[in-house]
């Protein structure tokens, strides 16, 4: 039977959505961190690096397998709070989108309300995100911070250290440094996420099969396009993200636009693109993985709960 057929009570299905997002997040990062840590350095300190081999190899000589690592714990808050949040709201948007267009709450979505569903929730996601992500681009571009002078190299690098001196230097707001950009990032990117999932999802059905009986591979490539789509939609955003993030740790507090004018006018356009290729090929991995975590995790829950 598809999972779209059975119906549960309205909590149980957010506790499960709620789970399967968190054990998808889990997932996300640890397949992909190191992917992601190359991704924030080339952002954020462009001209240190050649290119991604370069900087990968510059981080393994400087830090060894450890600092691919560096803010994994901050990433795995965020990535579990994110996805966790991300997939609730999901669900309550999808039904929210059927309730609104007068649809049976058993009745199957199209990819373009699924898409439309993954936007609006990216709304409360972005909430849950921007703080531990905050602190995971500081830790991951601290060595470089140091070493180009813009932070002293006695600075603390651990993750209470990075809290601590926000709340210090800048308050409680001072956590949603790079909020806008986010929200910027995330409503368009999770359009793109979850209709590319969709999509891909699409390709692997036969006639009279449903998407919920897809197995690990299909979910896996669907989940590796979909989160390539976010990707190429939305990383010039992501990269001036990171450098408001980053560069707000030594008092240079700028908003969306002039950082995004300043990186293109001093830098040129390239450099909103720089750590494209770790993203890239991070997603497909990464992004593969959340979604057969959050699959299978959701697939037996509701199983379990509706035998």
């Amino acid at each position: 039977m598809s999972l779209e057929k059975k119906t549960l009570q309205p909590a149980v299905q957010a506790a499960i959505d709620l789970t399967s997002g968190a054990m998808g997040g889990v997932a996300c990062v640890y397949t992909g961190q190191p992917f992601d840590t190359v991704k924030v350095k080339m952002q954020t300190f462009p001209n240190l690096y050649r290119n991604v081999l370069d900087c990968a190899v510059k981080t393994f000589k400087e830090h060894g397998i450890r600092g691919y690592y560096q803010g994994t714990t901050p990433a795995l808050m965020a990535h579990i709070s994110e996805n966790a949040v991300l997939f609730l709201s999901y669900g309550f948007c999808q039904r929210l989108v059927r309730s609104l267009s007068g649809m049976d709450s058993k009745a199957e979505l199209s990819a373009f309300q699924k898409a439309a569903s993954g936007s609006f929730a990216s709304v409360f996601a972005s909430l849950a995100i921007c703080p531990t992500e905050l602190v995971k681009c500081r830790l991951q571009a601290m060595h470089e911070m140091k070493t180009s002078g813009k932070l002293a190299k006695e600075h603390p690098s651990t993750v209470w250290a990075v809290i601590k001196n926000v709340m210090k230097t800048d308050g409680p707001l001072g956590m949603y440094q790079g909020l806008s950009s986010t929200l910027m990032r995330e409503m368009p990117g999770y359009f793109f996420f979850f209709g590319g999932y969709e999509l891909g999802r699409s390709f692997f059905i036969h006639a009279g099969q449903s998407k919920d009986d897809l197995g690990p591979i299909p979910l896996m490539v669907s989940g590796g396009f979909g989160g390539a789509c976010l990707w190429i939609a939305v990383y010039p955003i992501d990269c001036v993200k990171s450098r408001i993030q980053v560069l707000s740790m030594s008092g240079q507090q700028a908003g969306f636009l002039s950082t995004f004018r300043s990186i293109v006018l001093q830098e040129g356009v390239r450099a909103i693109y720089s750590g494209l290729t770790p993203t890239m090929i991070r997603a497909f991995p990464a992004n593969g993985a959340l979604f057969l975590a959050y699959e299978l995790s959701r697939r037996t829950m509701m199983n379990h709960m509706s035998n």
